[in-house]
């Protein structure tokens, strides 16, 4: 291993050591993403640009509509249909 590569990996330590919790909670998640080959390709990925045609259009009103109307799933159904259970979906997010 180059020094200059040992110099930079011990300068990261010293600014770990000098972090709060919380900034060191969001930099280990940072780390994970940049080693991670799916969240490295899904963060490179292009913007999906593609036109909403006027009937996706029409479609994203009338469920923000409905929605706001109060007829929208609860979440808890919406998992229960998937046999799964608010824990369940808490511990896939992790």
């Amino acid at each position: 291993m180059a020094n200059g590569s040992t110099d930079e990996k011990q300068h990261a330590h010293e600014l770990i050591d000098r972090m709060a919790p919380g900034q060191i909670a969001a930099v280990v998640g940072l780390l994970e993403i940049m080693l991670d080959p799916l969240a490295r390709t899904l963060a490179s990925a292009p913007y999906d640009d593609e036109p909403v045609s006027t009937e996706e259009a029409r479609e994203v009103e009338e469920a923000k509509a409905s929605l706001a109307r109060g007829e929208g799933i609860p979440h808890e159904e919406v998992l229960a249909e998937l046999g799964l259970t608010s824990e369940d979906f808490e511990r896939m997010g992790r």
